[in-house]
């Protein structure tokens, strides 16, 4: 058993040591400057991480805008609202989410989403917010905003389960509480449910946001993949995830090579953080506590 548990480990370790090793050839070569650099040129072996970086925290940060209000109010609604007849069905269906494959959603947001994307939604923005910068040029449809949206799809079951669960834990008595001291049932909701439970909230949001720095597939088939740093949501962009996925079997050479593993070390590094951030805030709630059995 103790072999067992030091396997995982040791996966974990060569992981990290394959990584470290193969990109040091990049490490030399640029330093830390390949983290600010913006030019990626394969030919001439000039290679700057900046906009992949960039495309990961605006499409994942879109996501979780999106994310975070349909998510809660899901984990609400089904902790503290829904009849329990239908508990049980929703929480199925939006578990199921989570369950189907990545390239399913980028095929379905290739031939659904991005068509209304383009003819509904992004024409409104346009016309409304046009101003902040945010929402202007040609309507490409694959852009940071049709990732952004799919990521958001994509990680509501994660952040609504962990909310869920979370609100579960809460004692039944700060709930009986606040509704003898006259609140109405929003205020019991507002003030001895998501209060008490905010921290773990948070952690389900994190976990949400490391799902949506590490997601490939279904990101690289909607995000119009062009390594620019652009403020509109509008153009297309590049995720770190996406450019591994897109030129890691076409690199030649060694410094590219080195370049593309050092992007994906970083990628490794950053949600092994926010993944142990998240499990530590959810586990100051729970403590370990099974959820309620009459919830």
């Amino acid at each position: 058993m103790t072999a067992c548990a030091l396997g995982i480990l040791g996966v974990l370790v060569l992981i990290v040591w394959e990584l470290v090793w193969r990109s040091s050839l990049s490490w030399h070569a640029f330093g830390l400057k390949f983290f600010a650099g913006s030019d990626w040129d394969p030919v001439n072996e000039h290679f700057g991480a900046l906009p992949f970086i960039y495309g990961t925290l605006v499409s994942s940060l879109l996501a979780l805008i999106i994310a975070i209000p349909l998510s809660v109010g899901v984990a609400v609604f089904t902790t503290e609202m829904c009849p329990k007849k239908l508990r049980g069905p929703l929480s199925f269906f939006v578990e199921l989410l989570a369950a189907i494959p990545s390239v399913i959603y980028g095929l379905w947001a290739i031939f659904v989403m991005v068509p209304l994307l383009t003819k509904y939604v992004q024409p409104v923005l346009a016309k409304s917010l046009g101003w902040t910068g945010l929402f202007e040029g040609p309507l490409f449809g694959y852009s940071m905003l049709a990732a952004g949206v799919i990521l958001a799809i994509m990680i509501v079951p994660i952040i609504s389960s962990i909310t869920r669960e979370v609100l579960a834990v809460v004692p039944q008595h700060q709930r009986e509480a606040v509704l003898a001291l006259g609140a109405t049932r929003w205020e019991m909701i507002r003030i001895g449910v998501l209060r008490n439970a905010r921290a773990g909230i948070v952690g389900g949001i994190i976990l949400g946001l490391g799902r949506a720095l590490g997601e490939t597939m279904a990101v690289t088939m909607v995000i119009g993949n062009r390594p620019e740093i652009v403020k509109s949501l509008f153009a297309p962009g590049y995720t770190m995830a996406s450019v591994l996925a897109n030129e890691f079997s076409e690199a030649t050479g060694d410094t590219y090579l080195s370049a593309l593993i050092e992007i994906g070390l970083a990628l490794f590094l950053v949600t092994i953080v926010v993944n142990a951030l998240a499990r530590l805030l959810v586990w100051t709630v729970t403590r370990g506590q099974p959820a309620r059995g009459n919830v």
